[in-house]
């Protein structure tokens, strides 16, 4: 098996550069990079008065994690509604295969 070697990759996120390193492609830790930024900015642009960017941090991975986590429960109710429907298609077919014996 080949081993992905580790990327060092220069991002900026609200101004600060920084060194990533990762197995992950560039170009992803580029879109990951990018994606925070813009949140950061998105919760810059909703306040009030100017904070700091640590709390502008703080708030944006609290809104980030409100969206996975939002994710995580969407994604588990369609695979309930798929577990559902599922079962139901099942006991239909037994059904139906038990009348035509």
């Amino acid at each position: 098996m080949e081993e992905q070697n580790d990327s060092l990759v220069r991002v900026t996120i609200y101004g600060q550069e920084y060194t990533v390193k990762a197995k992950a492609d560039p170009s992803y830790i580029v879109s990951v990079a990018n994606f925070v930024n813009e949140k950061m900015e998105e919760v810059e642009n909703s306040l009030t008065t100017v904070q700091s960017p640590l709390r502008i941090a703080i708030l944006a991975a609290m809104n980030i994690t409100d969206e996975l986590f939002g994710s995580n429960k969407d994604k588990e109710e369609l695979s309930h509604k798929i577990d559902e429907k599922t079962m139901f298609l099942v006991d239909l077919i037994e059904e139906k295969l038990n009348e035509d014996t």
